[in-house]
């Protein structure tokens, strides 16, 4: 089967670069460009399928010189030149395991991010902007957008709840393992003797759904209109720019008034509506195969509790993978790759596990690569 599988992505690559090859392709953009997209999405599979063949082929020369070789100093070489063959035979074979694990179809969507203040009153607003902060830090190390699309602020710079639109390459695959309880302990500023608090903010990573994305019937959404609140520009509370939508099936209700017209507000709510009905359905698939989701870095659930920052300690532990750094200050100043990378890698180890399994339950029918 998996043979099957990598005979069929060679006749591809091998047909993607024909067309490649052709004038008239260069003639119609959108083909070309969807060619290109698919070449790049081919190249790394089969750059490691050809090094694994090589090999192979080197471990088989090996071999055959130390059946018929008598000299002692070339049967020694023989046999570094296997060892090596072997060793850089197995490396390409677990990398090529790894990259024939199904892919996320939202790795490439942009995200919908939402962060909102928990227990700790005024303290958990404070630790809820800084977390906002640290991403948007984090987005801007990676060349990413940050467009803010509702927020709500409290004293003392503090943020109730934000939600806003991250858009660059790849946002949703770095993004997507953030979404749960994020825990702070330190001494807050307003606190005169010096005890350490505990408060949280919980975090939610959605990806931004296009309309083919999401069936939306309009009967199940009612449009409100009204006058922007808070500060703002000549537009602020003197026409009725802000738009709120209430989907009648889930509650959702979703405002938006930050851009100056309607027209923009009401894009954004239906944006946002169907960026979180999205959300909602692929949290109904996943709950479906919960299990396998738990054992790999948690269930992604905004209820569960992913994360502490320690500040006296200097400390930042993801509890998925029990992981401890201590350089809370770079993290909370957007250095967040090494924390990402590391459940990136814990989420694809967790899915080759499950796929060795998954071959050992049908042994004797698959073919091993």
């Amino acid at each position: 089967m998996v043979e099957g599988h990598l005979r069929e992505t060679l006749r591809r690559y091998e047909e993607v670069m024909a067309e490649l090859a052709a004038p008239e392709t260069h003639e119609d953009s959108v083909r070309l460009q969807r060619l290109l997209k698919e070449q790049a999405e081919l190249s790394p599979l089969v750059a490691c399928m050809e090094a694994l063949q090589r090999a192979k082929e080197r471990e088989a020369e090996a071999l055959s010189l130390l059946e018929t070789e008598r000299d002692e100093e070339l049967r020694q070489l023989a046999k570094e030149e296997l060892q090596e063959a072997r060793q850089e035979k197995a490396r390409h074979a677990a990398e090529l395991k790894e990259l024939l694990l199904p892919k996320d179809p939202n790795d490439e969507k942009n995200v919908v991010l939402e962060i909102r203040a928990g227990a700790g009153g005024d303290e958990a607003a404070l630790f809820a902007a800084e977390l906002f902060r640290m991403y948007r830090q984090y987005a801007e190390h990676r060349g990413w957008k940050v467009e803010i699309d509702d927020i709500h602020e409290s004293g003392l710079g503090g943020i109730k709840e934000v939600i806003a639109t991250v858009r660059g390459q790849g946002a949703f695959s770095r993004l997507k393992f953030e979404s749960g309880v994020h825990r702070v302990q330190r001494v807050p500023a307003t606190e005169a003797g010096g005890r350490i608090h505990t408060s949280t903010a919980s975090v939610a990573v959605m990806p931004e759904a296009e309309e083919v994305d999401v069936q939306l019937d309009m009967k199940d959404v009612r449009i409100d209109v009204m006058r922007a609140s808070g500060n703002g520009g000549q537009c602020v509370n003197t026409t009725d720019s802000a738009v709120r939508l209430t989907h009648y099936p889930t509650g959702i209700v979703i405002y938006s008034q930050t851009e100056k017209s309607q027209l923009q507000n009401k894009e954004k709510a239906f944006r946002l509506l169907r960026s979180k009905l999205y959300a909602l359905e692929l949290e109904r698939r996943q709950n479906e195969t919960a299990e396998a989701r738990r054992a790999q870095i948690g269930s992604g659930d905004r209820s569960e509790k992913i994360r502490t920052y320690n500040f006296p300690q200097g400390r930042v532990t993801d509890h998925r993978i029990k992981l401890t750094l201590y350089n809370i200050e770079r993290v909370m100043d957007g250095d967040l790759d090494e924390i990402l990378d590391a459940l990136i890698h814990a989420s694809r180890a967790a899915e080759l596990a499950g796929s060795a399994d998954s071959e050992s339950a049908g042994k004797g029918s698959g073919n091993s690569l």
